[in-house]
């Protein structure tokens, strides 16, 4: 993947994800109906649900609660927050720092244990949500 579809993708996912948000805190009073495939077809949390809300509880200050409903809440809240930033930085510094670490990145991903262990850890986060019957 080139730099720059890669910087688009990101910054378009950022985009929505800050649109959605957005949405969602302005739908928060109103009863809406979910977006999650996997909850709506089997009644059962997916790994990610309650990101949305975990996040909105970052934004109120409420750490704690936002780390019991989802604890992916606080990694897609940094992501959200430093990735565009770094992107734009790259974009008008016309650098290469975020490709550079996104290509690292991934190479040390696709090492078998470190792989094992990050499915481990959405897994778990998986029976937390489970556990908690979102």
């Amino acid at each position: 993947m080139t730099r720059n579809k890669l910087y688009s993708l990101l910054l378009i996912a950022c985009l929505a994800g800050f649109i959605y948000l957005f949405y969602s805190i302005q739908k928060e009073q109103q009863e809406t109906v979910g977006v999650c495939i996997i909850k709506n077809v089997t009644g059962y949390a997916c790994p990610s649900c309650g990101t949305t809300r975990a996040v909105t509880l970052l934004l109120e200050g409420k750490i704690t609660e936002s780390l019991v409903l989802n604890p992916f809440g606080i990694i897609v809240a940094f992501i959200m927050t430093v990735l565009p930033v770094w992107v734009f930085t790259d974009i008008v510094l016309k650098k290469e720092t975020f490709f550079s670490a996104y290509k690292k990145t991934e190479v040390i991903i696709r090492k078998p244990w470190i792989a094992i262990v990050l499915m481990l850890l959405v897994l778990l986060n998986w029976i937390w949500n489970l556990y908690k019957n979102l």
